[in-house]
């Protein structure tokens, strides 16, 4: 989501499930409003471990997403929440803790906390003391429960961190850390990340975070690790250019727009590479850094970060960002480099040529049948809907 300030709001988020389970008791959701006017992030640790948790988890987020989204008031709605879920026989307390942040289009965040470990906001390197307010709710059969609400206006460079309890608590119990890593510890690893590697994505910070806190555990996770990040920053902006255009005659046009772009800059396909090579006066070289079956190898060319084939690489790209898994750096082949390019940036514009590859459909066929099209709109829905990126299609 790009503010109103024009900086632009980047969530990032990673996770470990605990050791010998199949499915993590925290649960991340992150979402847009329809009007692109709002982001929601929200973080909920269902108690204990596995499906149960996950189940409880996933209730308590999917209901604080809906009300959130729905304008209803915050204290109502952590009522609603915290007297639906079950309690805990014996320890008489709600199966799930969450946090909820929601940033607005002018740049202001609100954050609902309910027993996760406190949001961290970091502003040019500090850390910045949130004013909370507690609240106690009636949360029926679980009795009075407590809520923490705080708000701030953001600024370019602020950096918002929330996690589940498996960091704070991660090398719990070991000589080096008795008591845990604790919120101190996660924040002097932060401080020191940001100071090293100032320009970080939300994506790799949250990542690092989780696998520093597994190794804290000796590389077996105790419990679930989750850690999310919200990023304000000057949007990074990439272009892609796949498919040439459907009169020969706008080839020109095409290599102008890639050669005025300023970003990084891909090409997908093989046709498309040969073309702005031609018109701006440089040579394509085969790449063989990667050496995959499936996957065509990569080219490379002055001016553009990558360039890969088309049809096969883009629609590997496509399988890789509507799955929830992560990929493992390094990319072993174009496609994983592609989504690691896309992920990372913030606003994506693609550059579509219209005509079709007689060895990929029968052109008999009507355009709207075009298998690049449909792919590159599905890319496109999935990098705006599902990994909250600014991304545009221009066919040409």
């Amino acid at each position: 989501m790009l503010t109103k300030n024009n900086f632009f709001v980047e969530v990032g988020s990673f996770q470990k499930s605990k050791e010998g389970m199949g499915s993590p008791g925290d649960v991340f959701y992150s979402s847009r409003t329809e009007d692109g006017q709002r982001t929601i992030c929200i973080l909920a640790d269902g108690l204990g471990s596995g499906i149960k948790a996950n189940v409880l988890a996933t209730l308590t987020s999917t209901m604080a997403m809906n009300y959130i989204k729905s304008d209803i008031d915050v204290k109502r709605a952590s009522e609603i929440i915290m007297a639906t879920l079950p309690v805990c026989s014996f320890r008489k307390v709600g199966y799930s803790t969450f946090t909820i942040v929601d940033v607005n289009s002018e740049g202001r965040v609100r954050i609902i906390e309910y027993d996760n470990p406190c949001c961290l906001l970091l502003r040019n390197g500090s850390k910045v003391e949130l004013e909370r307010s507690s609240h106690k709710i009636d949360a029926g059969s679980a009795g009075e429960r407590e809520l923490k609400y705080a708000s701030f206006n953001a600024v370019k460079g602020d950096k918002l961190f929330f996690c589940s309890d498996g960091v704070t608590q991660s090398g719990m119990g070991t000589q080096a850390m008795p008591l845990g890593w604790t919120s101190q510890g996660a924040e002097e690893y932060i401080t020191t990340q940001l100071s090293r590697y100032e320009s970080v994505s939300a994506r790799k910070l949250a990542r690092r975070i989780v696998e520093r806190a597994l190794k804290n555990d000796g590389n077996k996770a105790k419990d679930d690790i989750s850690a999310a990040v919200i990023s304000f920053r000057h949007p990074r902006r990439t272009l892609v250019i796949t498919g040439p255009p459907y009169n020969q005659s706008n080839d020109g046009l095409l290599a102008s727009k890639f050669e005025e772009f300023s970003g990084r800059k891909l090409i997908c396909g093989g046709t498309t590479a040969r073309i702005i090579a031609r018109q701006t006066g440089r040579d394509v070289k085969i790449d063989l850094s990667w050496t995959d079956p499936y996957i065509p190898p990569a080219s490379k060319m002055e001016g553009a970060e990558l360039v890969t084939e088309g049809t096969v690489t883009l629609s590997r790209a496509l399988e890789l960002l509507k799955s929830k898994g992560e990929i493992e750096p390094p990319a072993k082949n174009p496609a994983e480099k592609l989504v690691e390019y896309l992920l990372e940036s913030d606003s994506i514009h693609f550059i579509v040529g219209t005509k079709i590859n007689e060895a990929h459909q029968d052109p008999n066929l009507p355009a709207s049948l075009d298998i690049r099209r449909n792919m590159l709109r599905e890319i496109v829905d999935t990098l705006n809907n599902k990994h909250l990126k600014s991304s545009t299609m221009e066919l040409i």
